[in-house]
């Protein structure tokens, strides 16, 4: 049973908003690497990695990342299986033009061969007249 937009927005949310607080929702971007923003005891807080290019995101931000990488993988798939069956349509339109000069190739090879036939035997035949 498919879930309708609503309700899978819903959920989505529902999920989002579910988890802690605002404060420890962050995630910092390192150059490409994901860092957990953590809290001490003491009300500080502490990252693994100290870098110039520092970025804070929320996991609502961090959600919409993922759905948007998600739905990019899900057109280039979309995209590549086009580029498949268009690439599969022009080998059968190809083939079948091979076939057809392959067809064509072997009539005019049998023609020839029933000439070879033709004019031997009327080789023969005037050799035998002669003789």
């Amino acid at each position: 049973m498919r879930m309708s937009k609503k309700n899978w927005f819903g959920s989505i949310r529902k999920k989002l908003f579910r988890s802690s607080p605002p404060h420890k929702n962050i995630i910092l971007l390192h150059n490409n690497t994901i860092t957990n923003r953590t809290s001490s005891a003491n009300g500080r807080s502490s990252t693994k990695k100290n870098n110039v290019h520092t970025y804070f995101v929320s996991k609502e931000d961090m959600a919409a990342i993922t759905i948007q990488s998600h739905f990019r993988g899900h057109l280039a798939r979309r995209a590549f299986k086009a580029l498949k069956s268009l690439v599969r349509l022009q080998a059968v339109v190809r083939g079948a033009c091979v076939r057809r000069q392959a067809r064509i190739a072997l009539h005019c090879m049998h023609a020839l061969a029933r000439l070879q036939v033709t004019v031997r035997a009327r080789q023969l035949l005037s050799k035998c007249n002669d003789s």
